[in-house]
């Protein structure tokens, strides 16, 4: 049951999400405007017109995070958009994980230098510039920061490639180093860490995996937004620093 909508005399809460144009990113949209929260999304594409939320192009910022500059200029866009300024949650869910020309896995042997600077930026860095420049807002609002890492930073998996495991494993340390510093401010920096998620972007052989979660299942991409919801929200008022497993016990 979805949490009614705020009164009008209630203070409304925004969210800015990346990533939000498939899987996780639309879940998330759904789950926060459901609960009568305005979304500012960002992703790589324009705001396409079949989307299932109603904000729509208004509430969308196009900005391509393997360009500091580019990320940089949105950062700008996102605290003019904050007419209060207040930001009461940032979710880094924007990643990249390049394949191979046949769609393999790319290992350290086979990413090239520029694949790993491109991934760092998008992955890791991305969020840093992200939550320092919007470091004002978030502290007004005593808001909170959710970081996107994933079950393949904590071992070597199948499908997922070198520099995109290493970089989340990377954003996992950098997520208890910004709990660190902006707890001070009022701002709580939490992670997701989700596991095989039903999503468009699934890897052929994903059903062999499966076999071995003990839920014996894939997560769904609302199960994802429910936990970030959670960390978003006054009902985890006293977790900072932590990364929460979404993946149906696979990391036992």
């Amino acid at each position: 049951m979805s949490e009614h909508k705020p009164a009008s005399n209630e203070e409304r809460r925004t969210l800015i999400l990346t990533g939000a144009s498939r899987g996780i990113g639309h879940a998330t949209v759904k789950r926060f405007s459901s609960a009568g929260w305005r979304v500012i999304t960002c992703s790589r594409h324009a705001f396409p017109e079949d989307c299932p939320w109603a904000a729509g192009p208004e509430d969308h910022i196009q900005v391509d995070l393997s360009n500091p500059e580019d990320t940089e200029r949105a950062v700008a866009e996102m605290r003019g958009r904050l007419k209060d300024g207040k930001l009461h949650a940032l979710v880094n869910n924007a990643g990249i994980s390049p394949k191979g020309a046949g769609g393999e896995r790319l290992d350290t042997l086979h990413s090239s230098k520029s694949l790993w600077r491109q991934v760092f930026e998008v992955n890791l860095f991305a969020t840093i510039w992200l939550g320092r420049g919007l470091i004002e807002e978030l502290s007004a609002a005593r808001g909170a920061i959710v970081n996107v890492t994933s079950i393949a930073g904590s071992r070597v998996h199948p499908f997922a490639g070198a520099a995109y495991a290493t970089s989340k494993a990377a954003l996992a340390a950098l997520t208890r180093e910004m709990a660190a510093d902006f707890g001070p401010l009022g701002v709580r920096v939490n992670a997701i860490a989700p596991g095989e998620i039903d999503t468009a972007i699934l890897s052929p052989g994903t059903e062999k995996i499966v076999e071995s979660i003990p839920l014996r299942r894939l997560g769904q991409p609302e199960e994802v937004a429910k936990a970030i919801y959670y960390l978003c929200t006054e009902q985890s008022s006293y977790v900072t620093g932590a990364e929460l497993h979404i993946n149906g016990g696979q990391h036992v």
